[in-house]
């Protein structure tokens, strides 16, 4: 007889750096506060990264997040910019800045989004248009900037946060879930282009990772369903997804070119 699983399954244990990005130098996108963005960042350093530079809207927290990230790793480069996407003059500041400390970023991590709960009928433009503005188009203003300088170099790897509700339907979502398909839409057709040059753009696509902001901002019934429907029985934690953004970052992923690798348990 099967033995019938436990649900939810445990977390595994978190798994061993294996230098994935030695020498590498690398630029996160809202990775204060402890999201997928901070994960990536600290995974990135685990994984070799010989200086990472984060930026975020959130002047507190993206001071915390240096702290503790060069308390860490006290022999990297960690630097950190206040930068809002949603603004051309702060995306160029930002890409200069990391250029000039790094001598030149190899990996781009566009981790910067918004979401929102609110029906079609009742949204405004204001809610439609601030959600696409920093989701998507940030992830088109940060790609824009940075194949600017990768492209000459001829190599360099993007990875861009996506959603699994660019793919699968959900109330209240409208303005998220077109903002995601879009980033899905922008990893394929810049990656065609990219790959003249030597450059890799990608995405991961999660389906639902616990973390402070989330629970923050969403309600706590509605999260523990959805994590409910996961093939584990539970949500990811933010360092599973940041795994795959570090493949997909990674000479593992040599191969990949518009992807978007589906972090879901299969739910997509």
């Amino acid at each position: 007889m099967t033995a019938t699983p436990t649900i939810p399954v445990p977390v595994p244990e978190y798994v061993a750096p294996h230098g994935l990005l030695a020498g590498r130098s690398v630029l996160v996108t809202a990775a204060a506060g402890g999201g997928i963005g901070f994960a990536t960042a600290k995974r990135t350093l685990e994984e070799g990264a010989r200086a990472v530079v984060i930026a975020d809207v959130h002047e507190r927290r993206l001071g915390e997040a240096l702290n503790a990230l060069r308390g860490e790793f006290p022999d990297r480069s960690v630097e950190g910019l206040l930068a809002d996407v949603t603004q051309e003059p702060q995306v160029q500041e930002l890409v200069d800045f990391a250029e000039r400390i790094t001598g030149g970023i190899d990996v781009l991590v566009n981790n910067a989004g918004l979401g929102g709960s609110r029906r079609v009928v009742d949204m405004s433009d204001d809610e439609w248009n601030r959600v696409l503005d920093v989701t998507l188009t940030g992830t088109f203003r940060m790609t824009r900037a940075m194949l600017k300088r990768m492209q000459p170099r001829g190599k360099g790897a993007i990875v861009n946060n996506a959603s699994v509700l660019g793919w699968r339907a959900q109330k209240e979502q409208a303005h998220y879930a077109a903002a995601k398909a879009g980033v899905m839409a922008l990893t394929r057709c810049a990656a065609l282009e990219a790959a003249e040059f030597g450059i890799r753009i990608n995405a991961v696509s999660p389906s639902i990772a616990f973390h402070e902001h989330l629970k923050k901002t969403a309600p706590a019934a509605l999260l523990s369903e959805l994590a409910s429907r996961e093939a584990f029985g539970r949500a990811a934690e933010v360092w599973e997804i940041a795994n795959v953004i570090v493949f997909l970052a990674s000479d593992y992923a040599s191969y990949l070119v518009g992807e978007t690798i589906s972090a879901s348990s299969q739910r997509a």
